[in-house]
Order: C-alpha cells, then sequence, then structure tokens
C-alpha cells in the first residue's frame, strides 16, 4: 500500500495537448501495488518553457511527454540520453537535484514489439506521419533493419527530413505507395479528434499488406486496426506500445521494475 501523501511524497506527471487518463491509473496502481511514496498527476499547458522551468524548481521527478511537446521541450533540457538525442525527439524527463535528462521510451517500445511480433524485417514499410512520435517509430524499425521504406506527410519538410535521415522515399499522400507493413502515426482514429472514425490507410492498401501497425492508444481498438483484423491481418496495437512506453518511464522514475503479472493488471485498470 502506497504511504499517506506527505510533504516527502515524489511527484510525477505528463504534458500533452490532449492529456488521457492511462498514464495516471497506470503509474498510481503500480505506486499502490509496490508501496512507493509517488503520485502522478496529468497536465495540458500553453506554456511550455514555464512547465518545464516548474518541473525543475518545483522538484518533480518525472515528465512523460506527449504530442505536440516532444521536439518542443529539447531545448528546455540539460541532457539527452541517446534513445532521444539520435531521434531528435523526447517523451521522457527525469529529474535529479534539478538535472533534467531526456530519453525516449517510445522507440524502445517499438523495437521491443517488432521483435515480439516477428515482423520480417525484408518488409517494405508505408509509415504515415513525420512527428516526435513518428521519428521514434521510424528509427526503431531503420534500427531492427527494415531498410526499405516511405514516409506519408503532408509536411513536406518534416516528412523529406525524416525520410533522408533514414535513407527510405517520401510522398506526401498516399498514392501509389504499396507496402508489406503500414504504420500509422497520426491522429487519425484517435479518440476525441476530427478524424476518429477514419482510417489511416484505405481497405484495398490494408488488403495488400501482411501486418497493420497503428501507433494510436486511444481507443484500444481504432478504426484501423478493426479493419486489418475483419481483413485478417496482423496488427500491433497502441495500446501494447503505450504500456511498454510507460513500464520503461516507471523503472526510470523509481528504480523500480514491477513483474509482467503487476504490469499486465495495472493496465487492466488503466484501460478500466
Amino acid at each position: 500500500m502506497r504511504p499517506p501523501i506527505s510533504k516527502n511524497t515524489h511527484l510525477c506527471m505528463s504534458l500533452a495537448a490532449r492529456p488521457s487518463n492511462f498514464g495516471t491509473r497506470f503509474h498510481n496502481f503500480l505506486y499502490e501495488e509496490l508501496g512507493l511514496d509517488y503520485l502522478y498527476k496529468a497536465f495540458s499547458t500553453t506554456d511550455l518553457e514555464g512547465a518545464i522551468r516548474g518541473i525543475r524548481a518545483l522538484g518533480i521527478r518525472g515528465c512523460a511527454v506527449s504530442m505536440p511537446f516532444k521536439e518542443a521541450c529539447i531545448g528546455l533540457l540539460d541532457e539527452l540520453d541517446p534513445s532521444a538525442a539520435v531521434i531528435g525527439s523526447v517523451n521522457t524527463i527525469v529529474n535529479t537535484a534539478g538535472h533534467l535528462k531526456a530519453y525516449n521510451t517510445d522507440y524502445l517500445a517499438v523495437a521491443s514489439l517488432l521483435e515480439s511480433h516477428a515482423v520480417p524485417p525484408a518488409s517494405r514499410v508505408a509509415l504515415r506521419g513525420s512527428g516526435g512520435m513518428a521519428k521514434a517509430v521510424a528509427h526503431a524499425l531503420r534500427d531492427a533493419g527494415f531498410g526499405d521504406g516511405v514516409i506519408v506527410a503532408r509536411n513536406q519538410a518534416a516528412g523529406r527530413a525524416l525520410a533522408q535521415e533514414l535513407g527510405y522515399g517520401w510522398q506526401p499522400n498516399l498514392s501509389s505507395v504499396r507496402a508489406d507493413l503500414l504504420v500509422n502515426v497520426t491522429p487519425i482514429g484517435m479518440a476525441g479528434g476530427a478524424e476518429v472514425s477514419e482510417l489511416a490507410f484505405p481497405a484495398t492498401m490494408i488488403a495488400a499488406t501482411h501486418t497493420v501497425f497503428d501507433v494510436v492508444a486511444l481507443p484500444a481498438q481504432t478504426p484501423l486496426m478493426l479493419e486489418a483484423r475483419r481483413q485478417g491481418r496482423a496488427v500491433i496495437s497502441g495500446a501494447e506500445v503505450a504500456t511498454l512506453q510507460a513500464l520503461e518511464q516507471f523503472v526510470l522514475y523509481t528504480g523500480v521494475r514491477p513483474s509482467p503479472e503487476q504490469v499486465a493488471r495495472a493496465e487492466r485498470w488503466a484501460r478500466g
């Protein structure tokens, strides 16, 4: 059981444009389960610089970072772990006596899932998106041996830059794209968004692929995933990414690694 909240309680938090309850419920469940004197709370902000100053000034132990802050926060931090430096995208900040070090546990989670789902590295990849999370996913793919791919992004500058960095092609739209592995790293299909009911890739593209990876974590079953399963395709879910990256954040903040059974219980509780 977690100790009563006191002046000694460690505070962890998240920053996102559209905060969800997943991280709050996941972390707080494990604090209670393991008897750790920690508390986790989700926030949004229109003042990123002020929020980062607050993390440092108030001694907040850790902060998860989500869209659209993953790249914008970099210049406000003291040190980048290689997992964040190579990608140029941050999803985790650890505060040690006022020193803010950034990590990217999204990268670690995606690399683990590609291995556990045994996705063949010879697969041709079509990745839709070019933001901070897209960078983490794309680098994990490249580093796992996926050398043949295309970045599909409306933002020409960001899309071309990411493609060039990886040795992939770039296209502004899905026209003529063919791939064995489809990866959505956009808000399409995200709960609460304007495109919640839309497919990130058309049904005809799904029919021509063997695996669909939707990084959107909420809802747990996006329109893309439902269509892929309807067509009998292998699916990797954003829910899996969310759990694995949150676990690695938990370990960075607390120094404690829960058992697989505890993680499974925390995930079930977080999804309510």
